[in-house]
């Protein structure tokens, strides 16, 4: 039985790991886009994704101290928010976004 716990263990600690790494992956992303983008591209101000993407680093190191759980879903749930919503239409305002849509023979 212990084998079983201690297994668990390590999986929730690399879970946390992955999760951790996502979250400064957002909060990366996000210190390195201009202010000006993120209302052009219809979304909430720079400073607001800082904050949303700070506190989920916060709670993704708090989840790695031994405290995982709804805090650290929570987290993970808010940059991967950030990642798939907010980061695609900067990349499209900012001429880095995969936009076009032909194909080897035209258009699809």
């Amino acid at each position: 039985m212990q084998t079983i716990s201690t297994l668990q263990g390590w999986i929730v600690l690399a879970l946390s790991v992955v999760a951790l790494g996502v979250e400064v992956y957002a909060f990366v992303d996000c210190v390195r886009r201009r202010p000006d983008a993120f209302p052009a591209a219809g979304k909430r101000t720079k400073s607001f994704w800082l904050i949303v993407t700070v506190i989920a680093m916060l709670l993704g190191i708090v989840s790695l101290g031994g405290l995982p759980g709804l805090l650290g879903i929570v987290a993970v749930i808010a940059a991967g928010v950030y990642l798939a919503d907010v980061k695609p239409a900067l990349d499209q305002v900012m001429g880095r976004g995969g936009g076009r849509t032909d194909g080897p023979y035209g258009p699809w």
